[in-house]
């Protein structure tokens, strides 16, 4: 398989928000499995595993230092304050591209079957610059979670956004593909829309989800009800013209509102209007605010671009890696 080339470097980037429960059992999984890959040679000895602590407020970070202490190969970086999920990827992808060749991430639970990753470093030797991983099946899920996963990213592609359905953020990604993506500087993110726009050339590695074994997922529904809308909203304006849409299909029936009026003034034989005149406003309240509230997200979120703030801040980096000057 790599037999006459190179092997590459792999930093495998794992964020973690609250993980002291289930954090020392992946990381003997992750050790393990990178001895595994460095063993059959598929993956170099400089090889990584970048954990990636989003603001914790338990002893994620403790653990992760214990673990820097014992193992070469461990990597850890420490956000000042909790940023969210995407950025902790984000940032630990940024600072492994510096040094590596690929990157794999992957979620601190391990639910995502970590026996992939071969899969994943044969397409990347096939010539795939971004792998993408994608599930098997939702057997593990919730019928909420599935449901509104489905008309998720049903919505998504009817909003015109090229996205996997049912993928993860457990993929490869090439260094050049991480440098490609080092040039979109959007503050509200969404990477599994905004790695498909890069265009490089790209595969899919299919796999399975297991039950979580310790603690509980602190990926919350209001945490998902965000992502969503940054999904949404980063990737289309289809919900602006809805709104126009909307607006033009109430002027219309505010025109047939006047021809019923002045039909009953005419011809109607009681005092009627009251609740044509209550569904009238109710419609067309409803729809403003409606309205109001979808130009709004926009609006705010552009704002939230304008600010050019920086997405995170490193509060401590334990990395025994210098950069190539």
């Amino acid at each position: 398989m790599t037999e006459g080339k190179k092997v590459g470097t792999l930093y495998i980037v794992v964020p973690c928000y609250n993980e002291e429960e289930a954090l020392e059992a992946s990381a003997k999984s992750l050790l393990g499995k990178l001895g595994e890959l460095i063993g059959k040679e598929m993956i170099s000895s400089k090889s990584r595993i970048v954990f990636v602590d989003d603001g914790s407020k338990d002893k994620t970070w403790s653990i992760i230092e214990a673990l820097y202490e014992k193992h070469e190969s461990i990597i850890g970086l420490r956000f000042a304050h909790n940023r969210g999920h995407q950025n902790a990827i984000l940032a630990g992808m940024m600072y492994a591209k510096d040094f590596c060749d690929f990157t794999i991430t992957i979620d601190a639970d391990l639910q995502q079957d970590i026996n992939a990753m071969e899969l994943f470093i044969e397409e990347y030797y096939a010539g795939n610059e971004i792998v993408y991983g994608v599930r098997n099946s939702r057997n593990t899920d919730s019928f909420f979670k599935k449901f509104s996963a489905t008309l998720f990213y049903k919505t998504m592609h009817f909003l015109g956004c090229n996205i996997y359905e049912n993928s993860a953020d457990y993929r490869l990604m090439s260094s050049k593909a991480l440098d490609a993506l080092s040039e979109y500087a959007e503050v509200n993110l969404f990477l599994r829309g905004i790695i498909p726009d890069i265009g490089l050339k790209t595969s899919v590695v299919h796999f399975d989800v297991f039950p979580r074994m310790q603690g509980e997922s602190k990926y919350s529904l209001s945490k998902m009800v965000t992502l969503a809308a940054d999904g949404i909203t980063s990737f289309s304006i289809k919900p602006i013209r809805m709104v126009f849409t909307m607006g033009v299909l109430a002027l219309l029936v505010g025109f047939i509102m006047i021809i019923h009026v002045f039909y009953e003034h005419y011809f109607g034989t009681t005092v009627s209007g009251w609740s044509s005149i209550l569904v009238s406003i109710w419609l067309l309240g409803g729809a403003i605010l409606l309205s109001l509230g979808i130009i709004g997200e926009y609006v705010g979120r552009s704002y939230m671009e304008t600010k050019k703030r920086p997405r995170y801040y490193f509060w401590d980096v334990l990395s025994r890696e210098e950069k190539d000057e």
